[in-house]
């Protein structure tokens, strides 16, 4: 068993976390304060390859693995994980519709995706239905040549700033084989977007609900077939929740990595706090947590690719251990720079804020254990 990275893929994190130190970091301040991702940084994000990272390369893509791509999300959110995961978001819905799309629907809409001169977004919460996403009540009523929907999606990282939305919606009866998947393209009459929403973290980049009101879109949108949506949608959100998971990785250990630099600087009762052996054992304790974390991760994403029959068990465990580990590693981290960590000139308050939310989205961690409670129970009666 080696848990030794190939050289390839030390290739691909140490340029995702060059391309982020240089392009992201210095402006992290900056965008979240502006509340938004300035566009002309997604051509160089794209210049890399990273516009389409699962996308296979007969589209313009990178065909990487769910375990590269695990190693760039973690990389970029060293830089800002709110920047990191609204790519790992637009990098989602390349996935999916390179694997389900048909080959017409993969020519028309992933070369621009790759390129990043189009950007996507994920539509599948609503404001009744988050946990509950089989619940969703947006409709989409066939008429000739495509499809009428209607109905509201919130909390839509990108709404109203992205170019085209991955959304799922009901185009038969109740429950999950009732839903189908379409994208809706920036413009479209009857497609709107509510004011941005003030956020505690990720306020770099825009969320807002997008609502669809008699919003026609062609037949040659619906991604797939009829009534895969759901099935789609979820599959999408196995490799989102490793996403998710190496974004909080990556915020914790940048704020553990400040917090080694701070305690080798900073002076109490005559000696540098890293001289301290209690604060010895918390930085200790941490470490553990992300170590631990870290290869967790990797062997979820190992399962994703290899196709395992408990990758999905696997991909849910490593979002809820890794995002909790995350978020008190970061929080720690904050204690330990005492009043100077709740300034914002040191960073790390930003990365409590930013990973906070990691517990919630793409499922929340209560989710999470509710899918890994059902697993094993499904395991033990077969």
């Amino acid at each position: 068993m080696d848990f030794a990275l190939s050289e390839e893929q030390q290739a691909i994190f140490d340029m995702a976390f060059a391309f982020g130190q240089e392009e992201i970091a210095p402006h992290a301040r900056d965008w979240e304060a502006a509340g938004t991702i300035p566009r002309d940084l997604w051509p160089k994000v794209a210049a890399l390859g990273l516009g389409g990272i699962y996308v296979s390369e007969d589209y313009g893509g990178s065909g990487l693995s769910r375990l590269d791509a695990t190693l760039v999300f973690e990389a970029l959110a060293m830089a800002c994980p709110a920047v990191g995961s609204f790519l790992s978001i637009h990098n989602m819905c390349g996935g999916m519709i390179d694997k389900f799309g048909s080959p017409e629907t993969k020519a028309r809409f992933l070369p621009k995706l790759c390129s990043m001169e189009t950007i996507f977004s994920y539509c599948l919460t609503e404001p009744g239905s988050g946990s509950d996403a089989a619940a969703l009540r947006s409709r989409a009523e066939a008429v000739p040549g495509g499809y009428k929907l209607n109905g509201t999606k919130a909390f839509i990282s990108g709404g109203g700033y992205s170019d085209a939305y991955v959304t799922m919606v009901r185009t038969g009866g109740e429950g999950p084989k009732g839903i189908s998947t379409l994208v809706v393209e920036a413009g479209t009459a009857g497609l709107s977007f509510g004011g941005l929403e003030d956020k505690m973290g990720w306020r770099a980049q825009p969320t807002a609900q997008v609502n669809f009101d008699d919003c026609v879109v062609p037949a040659e949108n619906l991604v797939g077939v009829e009534g895969k949506g759901f099935s789609y949608a979820m599959a999408g959100l196995d490799g989102g929740r490793l996403n998710i998971a190496a974004s909080a990785l990556g915020g914790a250990q940048a704020a553990l990595d400040a917090t080694l630099r701070y305690m080798g600087e900073r002076k109490a009762f005559g000696q540098s706090l890293d001289q301290f052996q209690a604060l010895q054992f918390r930085l200790a304790e941490q470490e553990v947590k992300l170590q631990s974390a870290r290869i967790f991760l990797r062997q979820a994403a190992w399962k994703l690719d290899h196709a395992a029959p408990d990758a999905t068990k696997f991909c849910a465990m490593a979002k809820l251990y890794v995002t909790d580990a995350a978020f008190d590693v970061a929080n720690q981290c904050l204690q330990l720079h005492g009043g100077y960590g709740y300034l914002a000139d040191y960073g790390i308050e930003k990365l409590v804020r930013d990973l906070r939310v990691h517990q919630i989205l793409e499922g929340t961690n209560e989710i999470m254990r509710l899918i890994i409670g059902r697993s094993l129970i499904a395991e033990r009666d077969r």
